[in-house]
């Protein structure tokens, strides 16, 4: 979060509850008045008012109806005002403590989303520069918490929306991977980008990366006189690939 942003937010917290000093204690607030002035402060993207409000409510009616939906809600304000690591422990936290609820799994979504955001600004970092030095774990994460969400909800509204993303990141992912496995065979650590390009193959095997990987695992295979791993590389790669640009290079190496 930027400093002016927290700053500002900050001022507009302050200047709510010094105009409203005789009316906000929180002792005397029912349970009903802190869900509507943090759903207020929600509309008008007051999120940090909005935390406050959902976190005071469960402190002073953490028995009312309201309280349990505050609990959901608060992951997705921490969302919003930018503190990742807080929205993903209130989705957590969520699922821990009602896992048969109708709405947990908006808390599976809300981890998932939270985490592919992250890992979207990780990778296009990774991808640019020094991607081998990096690992993606929050786009890694994003794909676990996806998945968990498919799997357990098949039937949610967020599936739809969770498969689509999931899709984008594997094809990220798998493109991180190539870049490695590209920085391995560069350097001469020809085991290493065999088994990085493989890791393609057996993880990624649908994604855009997947014809370069197996041109990498062919010329890696070769360099360490596995010739039979080599051949059977150039067999996958020609039958799914015949108009790749190395196509011509590697058959004529295997001649």
């Amino acid at each position: 979060m930027s400093a002016l942003k927290s700053l500002a937010a900050s001022l507009l917290l302050l200047s709510i509850l010094a105009g409203c000093a005789s009316k906000y204690d929180p002792t005397k607030w029912s349970a009903t008045e802190f869900y509507t002035q943090a759903q207020e402060a929600m509309r008008v993207q007051d999120y940090q008012t909005a935390i406050k409000y959902y976190e005071d409510m469960e402190i002073h009616h953490p028995f009312s109806p309201y309280t349990q939906q505050a609990q959901l809600e608060v992951g997705y304000a921490y969302y919003k005002y930018d503190e990742p690591d807080s929205a993903v422990a209130a989705a957590n936290r969520y699922i821990k403590l009602y896992p048969r609820d109708e709405n947990v799994d908006y808390a599976f979504y809300l981890r998932g989303l939270v985490s592919f955001e992250r890992g979207l600004s990780d990778l296009d970092l990774w991808l640019g520069l020094g991607g081998e030095k990096r690992q993606p774990n929050h786009a890694v994460s994003a794909f676990r918490y996806f998945d968990e969400l498919i799997k357990r909800y098949p039937n949610s509204k967020y599936v739809e929306d969770a498969k689509q993303r999931m899709l984008h990141l594997r094809n990220q992912l798998a493109q991180y991977e190539l870049i490695v496995a590209d920085y391995y065979f560069r350097r001469g650590a020809n085991l290493s980008a065999a088994n990085r390009a493989k890791y393609i193959l057996e993880h990624y095997p649908q994604t855009p990366s997947l014809s370069d990987a197996l041109v990498i695992m062919i010329k890696a295979y070769r360099l360490l006189g596995v010739d039979d791993l080599a051949d059977d590389a150039l067999k996958v790669f020609n039958l799914n690939f015949p108009e790749h640009e190395a196509a011509a290079e590697l058959n004529q190496e295997r001649l």
